[in-house]
């Protein structure tokens, strides 16, 4: 049964994955692949998401595919679950997948309904359980679960301690020798192991700290540059690292991205609102310089375009809402997209972002 906090009922639905009962924000996602990365994405840390594509399941999972090393969704919702895992690249079922991450599942919901009613009503808090029938105690248990707006969940998904991606990476106090490697310290407010993928498949040595690192901590690594990750949650709620991105600014060339995007909004001058439904999928159109770009969304956040000072340049712009899609600061040497060009399994026309970094 799935009970959201207005009282609209799913129920006699088919559960898989894990036994259990759980709660967090209803957001339905548009991609059509990809159901592996959105599991193992830290930006839907307490959201229950439901796919929008008919079939979920199909190719399977894989090890190589995770995006970290947990699962972070509260629920998943789908239309049909593949019984079958047919991919040679599979090595087990995504009920199993679930089952084994301890994630409650739902199928054969009328995903079409369930989506509809989002768009109209916006998202919102839900209870999904595959061991309780009881429509009261769950619409209880929704409404007093924890409301997205004003909440900090990046403490929850950042790295406890730095670490390092790149062959070879040498101290952070050691100079660099003409010609080696570009240093990144990049922010971990819920970063996706493809975005260090792509850093790394450019010569980079990433330095990956917790959230919480002050500007001074950042500067003493002695980077080449900046890199604001992805997250979950209010990004007006995350005040310490709002406060240490204004002190970075100017400092080193800085790039962000999704939680990056607001968090570099905020510490310019801007506010951030959020939006009804939000924006998630493979299939976004934004456009940028006279041409469109489609995009991989998540997010449920946005920079308010009027709150901009005067010297931030919006960039991009999403040709469904019209809501920022990028910013660009150039006297700072700093910019940011909303979407994710790092964005597995695809699509991949803003991948060029990460040479404009380099």
């Amino acid at each position: 049964m799935i009970v959201l906090e207005d009282g609209t009922t799913f129920s006699s639905i088919i559960s898989f994955g894990a036994k259990g009962t759980r709660t967090g924000e209803l957001v339905f996602n548009t991609s059509l692949t990809g159901y592996q990365e959105i599991l193992t994405d830290p930006s839907y840390h307490g959201q229950i998401v439901t796919m929008t594509a008919t079939h979920i399941g199909n190719y399977g999972t894989n090890p190589d595919d995770d995006e970290s090393d947990r699962a972070w969704v509260s629920g998943f919702a789908v239309r049909a679950a593949s019984p079958v895992a047919s991919n040679w690249r599979s090595t087990m079922t995504l009920d199993d997948y679930l089952r084994e991450r301890n994630i409650v599942g739902a199928a054969d919901v009328d995903t079409r309904a369930l989506v509809r009613h989002i768009r109209s009503r916006g998202a919102m808090r839900a209870a999904i359980s595959s061991e309780i029938d009881d429509r009261d105690y769950l619409l209880n248990l929704a409404r007093s679960s924890r409301d997205m707006k004003g909440l900090d969940l990046v403490k929850e998904v950042t790295c406890a301690e730095p670490y390092h991606v790149g062959a070879g990476l040498a101290p952070a106090h050691v100079g660099r020798p003409q010609g080696s490697p570009l240093r990144v310290v990049a922010f971990d407010f819920g970063i996706k192991r493809n975005i260090l993928r792509r850093l790394a498949a450019r010569g980079c040595r990433i330095a990956v700290v917790p959230a919480t690192t002050t500007a001074d901590e950042a500067l003493a690594m002695n980077p080449d540059g900046i890199f604001l990750s992805n997250g979950p949650g209010d990004p007006a709620a995350v005040t310490y690292a709002i406060e240490t991105i204004k002190k970075l600014l100017g400092k080193k060339p800085i790039f962000g991205i999704c939680l990056g995007h607001q968090l570099l909004g905020l510490a310019l001058g801007g506010t951030t609102y959020k939006l009804k439904f939000g924006h998630r999928g493979g299939n976004q159109p934004v456009k940028v310089d006279g041409r469109v770009e489609i995009s991989s969304h998540n997010h449920g956040f946005a920079v308010k375009a009027d709150s901009l000072p005067s010297h931030v340049e919006i960039t991009h712009v999403n040709l469904n809402d019209g809501c920022v899609e990028g910013l660009s600061v150039p006297s700072l040497k700093a910019f940011s997209v909303q979407y994710h060009p790092e964005a597995a399994p695809g699509p991949h026309d803003s991948d060029k972002l990460f040479d404009r970094f380099i």
